[in-house]
């Protein structure tokens, strides 16, 4: 089929060119590929130049220039051309040029035929079967095998020129011999050029459609002046369509550039009223509408001008075709004032786009700022309460006032942090990361806070133990000092106050071991009576248990069992003992010492029990 197609339509381009006094064709894929006899072709056909090209290309980027040239003139003439580039003329891609120039030979030869409200192909269709019905051995239902016996060409001849052949002394078998007749008569007498084979009608098992309708459309056109009242009928039926259809499309054009302009108007209108809040959640809303402006409704309006564009262009194109007066839009609808409009819309992107980001960037700059200043005052307030918790001084009922009074600040302090933490999450919400106001996180803050808690915490209890020390008038300051390093040794935590594991530990630590029930027992007492192992608790128990061990004669007799009654005491010998190895640091540290002959020194107990009591 490609081989007759091109054949066929070859010879019908051949026919414009000739006509013009160009050199015919002789194949569609080389004379075509460097663009210039395309251009030729589309000048004849448009009555129309177009312009300056390359009249002797070599390189292939002049000849893809002429091939766009041609093309984009088929295109700006209303004819649709489908997946078709220039570099597919350049190559020689034939199934793509031979649907080229059918849509070229329906555009200039088979679009404007029109018989009883019928056009183009249906229209030609039924004009031949109109043409034919009156002979009987004819059949024309399309434009393939109805062509193939060359009876419905000599039909359509004698129909319209009975002087040219006798259709009744056919030999209406001779399906080589009509066909040759028809084509010999049709070129010799009627000027339709012989643009099919005789073999392409009578030996085809499927002559094609295309190649037929194109051969068959000169026909019309040959014959459709000679019935003067037909002609003239079709030709005011065509004129009025031709109006009616030059009248829509204005009105078309009028309806769709009025709203293009009018949309155009009151979305910027809608920017220039548009406030913001000053939270980063809604210029960030209004970023997110912005955006999607742009990629829906503005495409839309993208494509809407082209349209329009388009519109117009076709409907000056189809009146200059005729012949008729230039259509000039009403004013504020013509093509500048759309351009114009288009411009101002570009112009207001740009400013809203603008106002946005400087909005963006300077909501985030308060966030930086406004969480700075929380950040920076939060950790001045700790510094200063941690340098007045450490200047307390005074009585010690004093100082126990004052740190009370520290700690009665804790929750302003922490609902100044959850402050911080809400500045702090606003900030992250808006994507800011860095901040040159401060060097604080609220975590690092957290972390101080929790230290200056503690640290109130432990004076608190510092003093409280002092004071519970002071009154012990019945235990000699190193006592106290044992106790004391004890029972904060152990009551590790902020509740100043021990546990049954720890209070075990602890006496364990002062070489008082009881058994598991005994253990429970005292520990069970001083929780009834004092409500946990406080300090005073701890305390009180020590003074009652060392009225009765800590007398200086049994503290010499418990020296003699661990010495095994030598006057001095080693480290072994406190070691055998399983004194706590902190106890026999500071043993170690105060006893007066000597070195016996092995070079270790032996450490006099009775002197320093004779220098601690008095």
């Amino acid at each position: 089929m490609d081989s007759t197609q091109e054949r066929t339509f070859c010879k019908w381009l051949n026919t414009k060119l000739e006509a013009k006094g160009y050199p015919p064709m002789r194949s569609l894929v080389e004379d075509l590929s460097d663009g210039v006899r395309l251009i030729q072709l589309m000048e004849i056909m448009g009555d129309t130049s177009l312009g300056r090209y390359n009249k002797n290309p070599r390189m292939r980027v002049q000849k893809a220039e002429n091939v766009n040239k041609a093309l984009e003139f088929i295109r700006q003439r209303g004819i649709k051309l489908t997946n078709i580039g220039p570099e597919d003329i350049i190559d020689g891609n034939l199934k793509l040029i031979l649907g080229m120039i059918w849509t070229l030979v329906l555009r200039f030869t088979i679009a404007d035929i029109s018989e009883e409200g019928l056009s183009a192909k249906e229209g030609l269709l039924l004009w031949c079967q109109r043409k034919t019905v009156p002979y009987k051995e004819v059949d024309v239902q399309d434009f393939s095998l109805s062509w193939s016996d060359g009876l419905a060409l000599c039909a359509l001849i004698h129909c319209h020129r009975p002087d040219l052949l006798d259709y009744d002394k056919l030999n209406k078998s001779d399906r080589h011999g009509n066909t040759r007749l028809a084509f010999q008569v049709a070129a010799d007498h009627l000027g339709i050029p012989q643009l099919l084979e005789v073999e392409d009608l009578c030996d085809s098992a499927h002559p094609d459609e295309r190649s037929v309708m194109t051969y068959i459309a000169s026909f019309f056109h040959a014959f459709s002046t000679m019935d003067q009242a037909e002609t003239v009928s079709r030709r005011v039926e065509k004129f009025a369509e031709l109006m009616q259809s030059v009248w829509l499309s204005k009105n078309d054009y009028e309806r769709r550039a009025r709203n293009l302009l009018r949309a155009l108007a009151e979305v910027q209108a809608e920017w220039a009223s548009s406030k913001f809040t000053g939270t980063y959640t809604d210029a960030k809303e209004q970023s997110s509408s912005f955006n999607e402006y742009k990629h829906t409704t503005k495409r839309g309006w993208v494509t809407e001008r082209q349209d329009v564009t388009t519109l117009l262009g076709n409907i000056q194109t189809k009146l200059r075709t005729y012949g008729l007066r230039e259509y000039i839009p009403p004013p504020g609808l013509a093509l500048l004032d759309i351009d114009y409009a288009w411009d101002e819309l570009l112009h207001s992107e740009a400013k809203r786009s603008r106002s946005i980001n400087a909005q963006i960037r300077e909501i985030k700059e308060s966030l930086r700022i406004s969480f700075a200043d929380l950040a920076n005052e939060f950790s001045q307030r700790l510094s200063d309460m941690s340098r007045e918790l450490s200047s307390v001084e005074g009585p010690l009922e004093k100082q126990q006032e004052d740190v009370r009074t520290f700690q009665a600040r804790l929750p302003d302090m922490s609902h100044r942090l959850s402050l911080v933490s809400s500045a702090e999450n606003e900030c992250l919400a808006a994507n800011v990361e860095e901040n040159d106001y401060t060097v604080f996180t609220c975590q690092d803050l957290e972390f101080e806070l929790e230290l200056v808690t503690q640290c109130i915490a432990k004076k608190i209890s510092f003093i409280d133990n002092q004071i519970v020390l002071r009154n012990m008038t019945n235990l000699t300051p190193v006592q106290l000092e044992q106790f004391e390093g004890t029972f904060r040794y152990f009551a590790r935590d902020e509740t100043n106050t021990l546990s049954l594991p720890e209070f075990t530990a602890a006496l364990a630590s002062l070489g008082m071991v009881y058994s598991d029930e005994d253990m429970d027992y005292l520990f069970d007492q001083l929780e009834q009576e004092y409500g946990a192992i406080t300090f005073q608790a701890f305390i009180n128990l020590l003074v009652d248990i060392t009225e009765d061990q800590t007398s200086p004669e049994q503290l010499r007799e418990s020296f003699r069992g661990i010495a095994s009654d030598k006057l001095f005491v080693t480290e072994l010998d406190m070691r055998l003992a399983q004194l706590p190895a902190s106890a026999i640091d500071y043993l170690r540290e105060v006893m007066p010492s000597r070195m016996n002959e092995d070079g270790e020194p032996e450490y006099d107990y009775e002197a320093w029990l004779e220098e601690v009591f008095a």
